[in-house]
């Protein structure tokens, strides 16, 4: 009912633009056998824009444009190494990237790219606000938040700024970051919920302070 056909496209022209700028193949599914006509205008039109706007692109970038429906990419996803992008509808959307980051381990680990047809960016920690655990800050208790989500937020946002502005020093020190929070889990510190889940022999739990001291520290040995 929203969803007009100039909202479908953008969501399209936005998606196969991605897909290029990443140089990944791009996979979208709906279930348009049974919503044969809300669903089946999605398909179509997704389609239509890409053998009108970018199958040479595509082509050129060595990328394929792939549609299936929601219950077969489900299968896929669940059987593959990942390294494409999977354009989903809101709802499939919200359901699936959850338990895709749940299947990983933590929430708290996936990161969120929200990206206009236009080519503005948004970056942010896919879980969104972790309320009970910001209450318990309120009142001065002790937490142990995961945050590398919402550092990979602005690591990612440094990042493109750095490309926007040529400024290559900038994409260089979110690189550094990145690998820095990367680096001190792997050095077996880490919050409650990797703690939780890891194979690691004695791992170090430490609280949401402790551990973006730890990551501060890695940082500084790698910069």
């Amino acid at each position: 009912m929203h969803n007009l056909n100039d909202s479908i496209e953008s969501f399209a022209r936005s998606c196969f633009n991605f897909a290029l700028e990443t140089k990944q193949d791009l996979w979208f599914a709906t279930k348009d056998t049974i919503s044969k006509k809300y669903d089946h205008t999605f398909k179509d039109i997704f389609q239509e824009i890409f053998d009108a706007e970018y199958k040479t692109k595509f082509e050129e970038a060595g990328i394929t444009y792939f549609y299936t429906l929601i219950d077969d990419a489900v299968a896929r996803v669940i059987r593959s190494e990942g390294g494409y992008i999977w354009a989903c509808k809101n709802y499939d959307g919200d359901v699936m990237s959850d338990m895709v980051a749940t299947a990983f381990g933590s929430l708290s680990m996936m990161t969120s790219v929200l990206v206009s047809p236009h080519g503005y960016y948004e970056y942010e920690a896919a879980h969104g606000t972790v309320q009970r655990h910001y209450y318990k800050h309120l009142k001065g208790e002790e937490t142990s938040t995961n945050p590398i989500a919402t550092i990979f937020a602005w690591t990612g946002a440094l990042r493109k700024r750095g490309e926007l502005d040529n400024i290559p020093e900038l994409g260089k020190f979110a690189d550094t970051l990145e690998r820095a929070c990367i680096k001190t889990i792997e050095d077996g510190k880490m919050t409650k919920d990797l703690a939780l889940i890891t194979t690691m022999e004695n791992p170090v739990t430490l609280n949401t302070q402790d551990f973006i001291s730890a990551i501060r520290q890695t940082l500084e040995g790698l910069l």
